[in-house]
């Protein structure tokens, strides 16, 4: 599973964005201590939270809020971030993580692999804004390159898990 790929521990605190039906939130919950998964939708999150009752998960807090609207200080300093958030939001989702007075200390996004590129600043091709102000605070690299076939259904798009890890946490 891609949480392999990421520095997840069991005493973490996991921030989840756009939750969906819960195949990532069911699998973080194995992996640290608390989730706390972010789902807009109402009936998408009524769907998750039968489907970690059935499955007996009970370190798992939904919380149904747009992310772009959610207060990052309501988390424990120190928590960590991964995700499969809809392509179209991924900018928005960056700046605000990084923005934020309370940062995480690690992200693990799902995004398309152009875009994650940008994010990235190497001589080989073009760095976003975006990707300057994320290497202010952040070391980035693309952790793991994904196929179509790992998603049901698969993007249109090539995809990658693109990690940053907080400069001050890697001293």
């Amino acid at each position: 599973m891609l949480i392999g790929h990421s520095n997840i521990k069991k005493r973490d605190t996991v921030l989840e964005i756009g939750a969906g039906s819960g195949v990532i939130t069911s699998a973080l919950s194995k992996r640290c201590a608390k989730v706390i998964a972010i789902e807009p939708d109402a009936k998408t999150a009524a769907l998750l939270r039968k489907n970690l009752s059935l499955r007996g998960i009970e370190n798992v807090e939904v919380v149904e809020e747009d992310f772009l609207e959610f207060d990052l200080s309501r988390l424990p300093a120190g928590y960590k971030v991964f995700s499969n958030p809809p392509f179209h939001l991924s900018s928005k989702i960056v700046h605000k993580l990084i923005e934020s007075e309370n940062p995480p200390v690690s992200f693990y996004l799902i995004l398309q692999k152009q875009f994650a590129l940008k994010l990235i600043v190497t001589e080989r091709h073009y760095t976003s804004q975006l990707g300057y102000e994320l290497l202010k605070k952040y070391a980035t690299k693309i952790r793991y390159p994904l196929r179509p076939t790992d998603f049901t259904p698969p993007p249109a798009v090539p995809t990658v898990l693109f990690e940053a890890k907080l400069l001050q946490a890697l001293v």
